[in-house]
């Protein structure tokens, strides 16, 4: 026979127990299995007969504390057990940290704050169920490491019934940005729902008194849509962008191979039409098997208004050497005299031509709008020809100056430097001791 495993604590396993059952239901005897197992055979009886009852746990050492531990807890919640522990021992407690940390778990003392477990996405939730055509929710993903080394920002946009979504790439979160961005993916899903639900961005909401921006009710009124804003730390109330941008984080954005802005773009529309629609969006367990494709055709989207909202967009570039000015994947071109300056593109939404200007606020070029991700260089006749000249101008053969000539200011320098100082424009020679000697002996 082979010996039966025991644990540690002289207590019978699991294959023990399933062994005495065996040989008692072949007519082993209790003494027999007593004997066969070396254990007691009041031990082998109670586990036959099913009689075992668990040992009454001791007292916590707790238990006399337990009043005051309630008190605290009621005063703060999030009390750190160390102070906890630290005055408990002040009132003659004499167990260790760690001994007092386990009997709270243990006995579950701590009380749970709701506000920061619903804050931390471990309250209990329920599936909201959204009408067809009926809400739209908005919300920024923040990109701070791209391909191209500059930080960009994605407006997605998800329908709340069928969870069809669409994003535009913006390099700003400025409402000229925003109203863009919402035009393209309300045009990329076809129609604009009756609702738009987004939380309490700067764009949305004014931050000092909490109502909707000018801007965003001009633009909701273009629409003819209800804006509706979250309340405050409820980021759960628009769970359906909220899971949209972790599907497209994790699923498209971790593994995209792009370069630039417009191509990242273009990936990112092939790969909503190709993959994202194509996701199960009901119930399975209700043979339910319709795709979010599916469940799009449905919602009964309004038409949208013929242009876009006219929003301003305003961004600051730099004029490179050859006097071009870099703006959502093309460039266009400036007056050479403002190469390497720092200038301000100014477009409006759905505008065909867009404006730079100086830092002085001066214009000094108006173009048309190429579309966006061309890499068209569009430059006038007449910055071409000053750009030119300019160049012509500037090409010599002659070798580059030398910082180590003696160079003394000449007379034209020190007649201007006298009159700035209002003295004469020439002082008389000092005579030499020579001279004087001269005229000495002449008189």
């Amino acid at each position: 026979m082979t010996e039966l495993r025991r644990d540690p604590w002289g207590m019978l396993t699991e294959e023990d127990d399933v062994e005495i059952h065996a040989l008692a239901a072949r007519g082993w005897s209790v003494s027999a299995i007593a004997r066969h197992s070396e254990r007691d055979r009041k031990t082998i009886r109670k586990y036959l007969h099913g009689s075992r009852i668990g040992r009454e746990p001791a007292p916590s050492c707790l238990e006399p504390y337990r009043a005051y531990i309630a008190a605290r807890f009621d005063d703060d919640p999030h009390l750190l057990g160390s102070v906890l522990h630290r005055e408990l021992a002040a009132a003659g407690f004499e167990r260790a940290y760690t001994t007092m940390i386990g009997e709270l778990r243990r006995l579950e003392l701590r009380p749970v704050c709701k506000v920061c477990q619903h804050r931390r996405g471990r309250a209990v939730t329920i599936e909201i169920e959204h009408p067809p055509g009926e809400e739209i929710q908005w919300d920024w993903l923040e990109l701070p490491e791209t391909p191209w080394g500059q930080k960009a920002f994605v407006l997605v946009g998800a329908l709340s019934h069928s969870g069809r979504f669409r994003g535009v790439f913006c390099e700003q979160m400025t409402f000229g940005q925003l109203a863009g961005a919402v035009h393209q993916v309300l045009v990329a899903l076809g129609g604009t729902p009756r609702v738009w639900r987004t939380d309490r961005m700067a764009t949305i909401v004014h931050p000092d008194t909490n109502r909707v921006t000018v801007d965003a009710a001009q633009m909701a009124k273009h629409y003819g849509v209800e804006l509706a804003v979250c309340p405050p730390r409820r980021a759960q109330r628009k769970g359906v962008v909220e899971r949209a941008i972790r599907y497209l984080t994790g699923s498209w954005w971790t593994s995209a191979r792009i370069t630039g802005p417009a191509d990242a773009q273009r990936s990112l529309e092939d790969w909503c039409v190709r993959v994202a629609d194509h996701r199960p969006r009901g119930h399975a367990r209700d043979g339910d098997a319709r795709t979010v494709a599916e469940l799009a055709g449905a919602e009964s989207l309004r038409s949208l208004p013929a242009g876009a909202y006219p929003a301003v967009i305003s961004v600051e570039r730099e004029a490179s050497k050859s006097a071009l000015v870099a703006y959502e994947g093309n460039k266009y071109s400036v007056d050479p005299a403002h190469a390497g300056r720092t200038v301000t593109v100014i477009a409006r939404v759905g505008d065909p031509t867009l404006r730079i200007v100086s830092a002085a606020g001066e214009l000094i070029g108006e173009h048309r709008v190429a579309i966006a991700g061309g890499g068209q260089t569009i430059r006038s006749d007449a910055h071409q020809r000053a750009l030119e000249h300019a160049v012509l101008a500037a090409f010599t053969t002659d070798k580059t100056c030398s910082r180590k000539r003696n160079r003394a200011p000449s007379d034209a320098s020190l007649a201007a430097l006298a009159a700035l100082r209002g003295l004469p424009a020439a002082s008389p020679a000092s005579a030499s001791m020579d001279e004087y000697a001269r005229l000495a002996q002449a008189c």
